[in-house]
């Protein structure tokens, strides 16, 4: 019988996600978390932004209600278009307003070098 095992998403902040990241492959589980930039209904298919950095987001399973600048949360995994351009193809989502983006972005920097403090010891 085969099992089918879903995976946490790793935690990501957008600008850390970069050809030279080890997240950065076909596959990866991660949840990101933007601004809403653009939705196209039609297409299903959704882009947020933090900071400098943009994704594309694969929104055809989730039933949400987008707002444009609104901030989301997603859950799912990574995959390529044309020109090595990511794709995350999600299968949670949830609209995260009233989250403080730059807060967010310096809890997860701290629980990573907790996280590397502990690998080394």
């Amino acid at each position: 019988m085969a099992s089918s095992v879903v995976t946490s998403g790793s935690l990501v902040i957008l600008e850390e996600l970069i050809p030279s990241s080890p997240l950065f492959h076909h596959g990866a589980s991660l949840r990101v978390t933007g601004r809403l930039l653009e939705y196209s209904v039609e297409s299903a298919m959704a882009v947020i932004a933090d900071g400098n950095a943009t994704l594309k987001i694969d929104t055809q399973h989730l039933k949400l209600s987008y707002r444009v600048d609104s901030i989301y949360q997603f859950i799912g995994e990574l995959y390529f278009e044309v020109e090595n351009q990511p794709i995350l193809k999600a299968r949670v989502g949830r609209n995260v307003d009233g989250l403080d983006l730059n807060l967010y972005r310096q809890s997860l920097r701290l629980l990573k070098e907790f996280q590397a403090e502990q690998a080394c010891s």
